[in-house]
């Protein structure tokens, strides 16, 4: 999944760098600064957008510690006498055979371990979101939506133009309108 999210990633770059305003960088003019003003924003939200990619995939998501141990009912907000957790929603892990503190589950078939704070299991990741990672995943979310934002209206010009058989800026003339075939 790493290389197909990286693989759109390239794709998109293609479409918007190297075929659509990358070129017009090098004739000058108005194209010049057009291009720039996508250009610019494009690779700083792609790199904000990879660098937030790669922390959510390669961030340890640390295992609960073997000795931990509640210190306050979070529900209640009271302090826990020496080991009395009888009225406490402490959870047992049959797995690890430990105690887990809230909001953490076991992800043994995918990650082989309990997880702090789960929320899920991304395969876009191919990692558990939790604690360490979630505002990196957060980020990766915020700055893909910017990203193809970006991407869709710089785009939309050259979509609807070949959509509606208009001449595309930039492109060869069709020879079969202008002989009359």
């Amino acid at each position: 999944m790493i290389l197909l999210v990286l693989g759109v990633v390239g794709v998109t770059y293609y479409a918007v760098v190297l075929t659509n305003y990358g070129p017009n960088l090098i004739y000058g003019g108005f194209d010049t600064l057009a291009s720039l003003a996508v250009s610019i924003p494009f690779h700083a939200l792609l790199a904000m957008l990879l660098w937030s990619y790669f922390l959510v995939v390669f961030t340890d998501l640390r295992s609960v510690p073997c000795n931990w141990r509640p210190a306050v009912d979070e529900e209640r907000g009271d302090a826990v006498q020496s080991g009395d957790f009888s009225r406490l929603k402490v959870h047992f892990c049959r797995k690890c055979n430990q105690l887990k503190p809230p909001r953490c589950l076991q992800m043994g078939s995918v990650c082989g371990r309990c997880v702090l704070k789960m929320d899920h299991h991304c395969v876009w990741v191919v990692n558990c979101v939790g604690a360490l990672n979630y505002k990196y995943f957060l980020l990766f979310l915020f700055y893909t939506f910017l990203e193809t934002t970006l991407v869709t209206i710089s785009l939309l010009p050259k979509f609807i133009a070949f959509f509606s058989d208009e001449e595309i800026a930039g492109t060869l003339p069709d020879c079969s309108r202008i002989n009359g075939d």
